[in-house]
Formats: C-alpha cells, sequence, structure tokens
C-alpha cells in the first residue's frame, strides 16, 4: 500500500531546517507557484536580498517531497523575521503543516538568540497566527494585498536547536 492510499491521520510530514541543494531548490519553486503563479505578487520570482542570508524550513512528506517552506533572518541583533510561508495548493487541507513550519521557525529562531519574532502576515491568515499566541501590532499593504504586522510571544516557542526536525501528524 503506498502512502498516498493511507488514511490522512496516518501520513507523518517532516518539518525542518532545509539541508540539501534539493530541500532549497523545491523550496524555491514552491514559493514561485505560490507566490508567482497562484497569488501573482510577483512576475517570474519572489527571491529578493533577504534570501542570500535567510534559512529555509521545510515540511517534507512522506517521500521527502517539499510541500511547505517559510524562510527566516536575523534583521537585527536579537530581532528575526520569518517570510514567504508557503504550502503547496494540494496539502492545505492539513492544518498542521502550516501551524508547524511556523513552531519550528519560531523556535529555531529562538534557539539562535531571539528576543522578538516579527512577520507580515497576509490578514486572511491573522487568525491562524492569533491561535499560535502571535498579536497584531499594525495594518500595512506590501505587494498590494493587505497585510499586518505581527509578532510572536516566545514563551509559547521553547529554543529548539539546528537542525530542528519536527514530525507531525495529519489530521
Amino acid at each position: 500500500m503506498s502512502f498516498h492510499s493511507l488514511p490522512a491521520a496516518l501520513i507523518t510530514y517532516q518539518v525542518k531546517v532545509a539541508e540539501t541543494v534539493a530541500e532549497h531548490a523545491a523550496a524555491a519553486a514552491l514559493r514561485r507557484a505560490v507566490f508567482c503563479d497562484e497569488q501573482q505578487l510577483f512576475d517570474s520570482d519572489d527571491r529578493d536580498d533577504i534570501d542570500a542570508y535567510a534559512d529555509t524550513i521545510v515540511a517534507l512528506d512522506p517521500q521527502g517531497v517539499v510541500v511547505g517552506t517559510v524562510r527566516i533572518h536575523q534583521e537585527a541583533d536579537r530581532i528575526w523575521w520569518g517570510s514567504r510561508l508557503a504550502v503547496d495548493r494540494r496539502y492545505r487541507r492539513i492544518a498542521q503543516l502550516g501551524a508547524n513550519l511556523i513552531r519550528c521557525a519560531v523556535s529555531t529562531a529562538n534557539a539562535r538568540g531571539c528576543d522578538q519574532f516579527l512577520a507580515h502576515v497576509q490578514t486572511q491568515n491573522e487568525p491562524l497566527f492569533h491561535r499560535l499566541n502571535w498579536q497584531s501590532l499594525s495594518y500595512e499593504d506590501h505587494h498590494g494585498i493587505p497585510h499586518v504586522k505581527m509578532q510572536a510571544d516566545l514563551a509559547a516557542y521553547p529554543p529548539a536547536k539546528d537542525p530542528l526536525p519536527r514530525a507531525l501528524v495529519a489530521e
């Protein structure tokens, strides 16, 4: 029996810091699919200067295929940002993928000495972040789309050392 035929509750996904060239390339391709093709926020590529020093977090399906990603970077001393959270549209029904990408991102930054973790979140995702112990700070437009600047409550995200593998079970 292949994992595709198993009930969703039995399929395990891994969320971790990207380690290989293939994982980084697949994360970049997923971001292009979501932010360029699907949402049309960027013409042909969403990459920017932050990608040169950001760390990539990935969610892998049981066959090692990247189905979700987010990046983190340190902006200033002890101030970190998360950005470019993307989940393959075929996997969005698995609610915990996005949440575990967020948890991994903040816990990884927290282990690296983060005192403040921020993100610009598309407003339709604000309720998810509130459930994950984030607070809204201000409302802004980015790339012509309404966003909310949010801050994570670091007490809800214990530090986790690199690499940070996290298994989660689809619901």
